[in-house]
């Protein structure tokens, strides 16, 4: 489990004191509302608060009773209410869970848990975005290729790629937002749904205090198509992530060398080639984003329950959530980390830009020349026919392998042209002209 390498506030939300906190406070709550409805005595109302005062005292001593009965009962619920009735002064203690069905509990107490969570996340986007927005801004007007199959298309800027990375990580934010909303669903209708012992009510009074709102129907659990796209989210979140450590690495090649990881004091390698500066972190991140949409297949999995449930959901959840969500965290704080100490590398943008000895202009020409009145085809020809002159006078070795001089040299091309007007067509300020209205329009 990556659980460890997550923040201590996201790990303290999946931990079983939390888990039982919350189950607790669902209980206390729902016998608030019967109380309140007359149906618990306000003198037993008052001793089970009493008794579960002594249990949020000491949560961890709960757990620990807790498990310890559940190793004889084989249920968790009732080893929990068990080891709170324990803490309830004399006959009182009837009216704990009562009406309740353990997915009652369960599911409200985990809907707040994801909706904790989608709060970190939350947080860890809202983080992100500002360190992306000013490594864009400063290589707003950095020329490098555009590449499109891997093959050089046409310039474009760092400031772009990293205005485009900025975009989708907004996305992502907006994305994690709804999910906290689509998640943020309890019940406390009973064991088939139906609200036979408990009224409406006590449902709405609860959910209400925990700040979740009750599910309009149920069976006896919350349906299971909401924690799916709950995960789903998760899995496109870090599928985001991937996108982008995949661009990094790919950039981070030594024939490329165009941005690299941070490569810490003291840092190695490889234990056999002592020259290596791997993307070891870009690359754990396209690894455990897998992890996530295997997680996120494993939720769509729970979505098809016998009737009105069974409990083949149960043992998958107790795993993916918490993995998930601690997993997501680690993944964003490794890339605020990255994306903070990024090395960029201008001049190899320079140098890679050379290496298509301007061939990137072939569409500018091209449109040039349908504008002068030749078909799409006849400019087509006229300007691949310079490229591949290009391509093989740089394959033969010469010195003189331009794409702009070629087509200057060729009559063909050339008498469409006035002086110099091929020169200011093929420049990095006609792609670059709408840089800085894209980067106003983004809000960067």
């Amino acid at each position: 489990m990556i659980t460890r390498y997550s923040r201590p506030e996201m790990r303290a939300i999946w931990s079983d004191e939390n888990k039982l906190k919350i189950w607790l406070q669902i209980e206390l709550l729902a016998s608030e509302a019967l109380a309140a409805e007359g149906v618990v005595p306000k003198d037993d109302f008052n001793a089970i608060k009493a008794g579960a005062d002594l249990c949020f005292a000491d949560l961890k001593a709960l757990v620990e009773r807790q498990k310890e009965l559940e190793k004889t009962l084989n249920h968790d619920v009732i080893g929990f209410t068990t080891a709170v009735t324990e803490k309830i002064a004399g006959r009182s203690s009837r009216w704990l869970h009562f009406g309740l069905t353990s997915s009652d509990v369960g599911d409200t107490a985990l809907a707040l848990q994801m909706k904790q969570s989608a709060e970190i996340l939350i947080a860890d986007a809202r983080q992100l975005l500002p360190v992306i927005a000013g490594r864009a801004r400063e290589f707003q007007r950095t020329p490098s290729i555009g590449r499109s199959h891997g093959i050089h298309a046409e310039p474009t800027t760092f400031g772009l790629k990293l205005a485009l990375m900025h975009d989708e990580f907004r996305r992502s934010l907006e994305r994690l937002e709804r999910a906290r909303e689509v998640v943020s669903v309890g019940k406390i209708s009973g064991a088939v749904g139906t609200s036979a012992h408990l009224s409406p009510q006590v449902e709405e009074f609860v959910c209400k205090k925990l700040g979740l709102r009750p599910a309009p129907i149920a069976t006896q659990v919350v349906q299971r198509d909401i924690h799916a796209e709950f995960q789903g989210v998760l899995a496109l979140v870090g599928a985001s992530i991937e996108r982008w450590a995949v661009e990094f690495r790919h950039l981070q090649r030594t024939e490329v060398l165009e941005a690299e990881e941070p490569f810490t004091k003291g840092q190695k390698g490889s234990s056999a080639m002592p020259h290596k500066r791997n993307p070891i972190t870009w690359e754990r991140l396209t690894g455990l984003a897998r992890v996530l949409r295997g997680n996120a297949l494993a939720a769509l999995e729970n979505v098809a329950l016998w009737h009105e449930r069974d409990i083949s959901h149960s043992s998958v959840e107790r795993i993916i959530f918490p993995d998930s969500c601690t997993l997501l965290d680690y993944m964003f704080s490794l890339l605020i980390r990255l994306m903070t100490g990024l090395q960029v590398y201008p001049e190899n943008m320079k140098r890679n830009l050379g290496l298509s000895l301007g061939m990137w202009n072939s569409q500018t020409v091209l449109l040039a020349l349908i504008r002068k009145g030749l078909t799409r085809e006849e400019a087509y020809d006229l300007v691949q026919r310079g490229a591949m002159k290009t391509w093989e006078t740089k394959h033969a070795g010469r010195d003189d392998a331009n794409f702009l001089e070629i087509l200057k040299s060729d009559p063909d091309v050339s008498k469409h042209f006035e002086k110099d007007e091929l020169e200011k067509l093929c420049s990095l300020d006609f792609h670059f002209k709408e840089v800085e209205s894209r980067f106003r329009k983004l809000g960067i």
